[in-house]
């Protein structure tokens, strides 16, 4: 019997990476993007591949630019035909003034944030509806439900994903596919690595939690996503520890 695939962007470290550790252990194919690690993804696939007795596809290249989604989908089309789960992990942030901000920053943030979800989405889709089947998983942020100061154009690209997960869902449930959006608060990966301690302290009060979450904690719920029920579809799910 075929094993099921997932496609994980933004997979060399963080939230994705942990991920695609979570989903080998399930026993799903791998196809893992990054845009800068190659080596060091390269490398952990190879792992994964020995330690789960996986197969695994390593893509490196900018998910914000829709030709390089469409070759990447060619290789995942070789290696497996299609794949049954998508994860939208890719992402990057900016942290300034709006008055500050280039329109290539602007347009680097809305591309690698939103643009490479449609990217990813549009070519995915096909092989899912072939199937009857599938899961898309976006990884947003509460930021994209309530605005972060100085980080607008995150903000307005996870906003955008959040109504982009919204609409597709409504598209795609008669087919059998399911999706939805993973609105993270605060986890402890390189983003939010500039804390210092007294910061961080001072934001861990505020949650009412107590703590950052690991990626480990996220990629948990991803794989608890992708075996949830065909009724799970077009929800924006906070997962903050009770942030907001």
């Amino acid at each position: 019997m075929k094993r099921k695939t997932a496609l994980i962007t933004g997979a060399s470290r963080g939230i994705g990476k942990a991920a695609a550790a979570a989903f080998a252990k399930e026993g799903y194919d791998l196809v893992l993007n990054c845009v800068h690690s190659e080596k060091k993804l390269k490398v952990f696939s190879k792992e994964l591949e020995e330690e789960f007795g996986i197969l695994t596809l390593c893509c490196c290249g900018d998910v914000g630019s829709h030709e390089y989604v469409c070759r990447m989908f060619d290789k995942v089309e070789v290696f497996c035909g299609g794949v049954d789960v998508l994860i939208n992990n890719a992402g990057i942030s900016y942290i300034g003034l709006v008055g500050d901000m280039s329109y290539k920053d602007w347009e680097r943030i809305l591309n690698t944030n939103l643009s490479s979800v449609f990217s990813c989405c549009k070519c995915a889709i096909p092989y899912m509806v072939s199937q009857k089947s599938g899961k898309i998983i976006n990884i947003s942020s509460d930021w994209g439900i309530y605005g972060a100061s100085c980080e607008a154009a995150y903000s307005a690209a996870k906003g955008g994903m959040n109504a982009f997960t919204k609409a597709l869902a409504k598209e795609l449930a008669p087919s059998g596919i399911q999706v939805n959006a993973v609105a993270c608060g605060v986890i402890d990966t390189d983003m939010n690595a500039g804390f210092d301690l007294a910061e961080r302290k001072e934001l861990e009060n505020e949650i009412p939690a107590g703590y950052f979450a690991k990626p480990e904690d996220v990629a948990r719920y991803l794989c608890q996503m992708a075996q949830a029920p065909s009724y799970l579809t077009g929800q924006i799910i906070s997962f903050d520890g009770g942030w907001f």
